[in-house]
């Protein structure tokens, strides 16, 4: 299973971002929507689950938990905008992986058996970072992670 995953849009959903998460099965927002457009948009492509952000204050946003615990493909996966805010053990629960956003940096490690996944911003850029989204792939119960620079100058 192909699963985009995408966070800190901040209200701008770039064409090179929906070419890249074409052909995902099912797409994860880990927070800073920005707006009320963005996850309609992505729902075109795959499923999506999402969650809001600290920047995700406006009354629309209401409907977009803090956290989300999703399950694909057989493997639990949790999501949180910032992952520094993270309150409970990830292996201890059951989860594969822990997906945040919020730092714009892109990141993947494993810790304890655990994949913890940042696919970095793929909205307005910030300081010198890349605009960048990410994949994981879940194939016979094994998750892996890609991050992935969109053509953005």
């Amino acid at each position: 299973m192909l699963i985009g995953v995408i966070s800190d849009t901040h209200g701008l959903l770039r064409p090179e971002a929906l070419a890249a998460l074409r052909g995902s099965e099912h797409i994860l927002h880990a927070g800073d929507i920005g707006s009320p457009s963005i996850i309609p948009a992505l729902a075109e492509i795959a499923p999506v689950t999402a969650i809001r952000g600290n920047v995700d204050r406006e009354p629309w946003a209401r409907e977009f938990p803090e956290t989300q615990v999703v399950e694909l493909a057989g493997l639990s996966i949790y999501i949180i905008h910032d992952g520094n805010a993270l309150d409970l053990n990830p292996k201890a629960a059951g989860f594969a992986a822990v997906v945040s956003g919020h730092t714009h940096e892109p990141k993947q490690e494993v810790k304890h058996g655990v994949l913890y996944f940042n696919p970095g911003s793929a909205g307005p850029r910030r300081f010198k970072l890349p605009v960048s989204l990410g994949f994981l792939e879940i194939v016979d119960g094994e998750i892996s992670a890609r991050i992935v620079t969109i053509g953005v100058p």
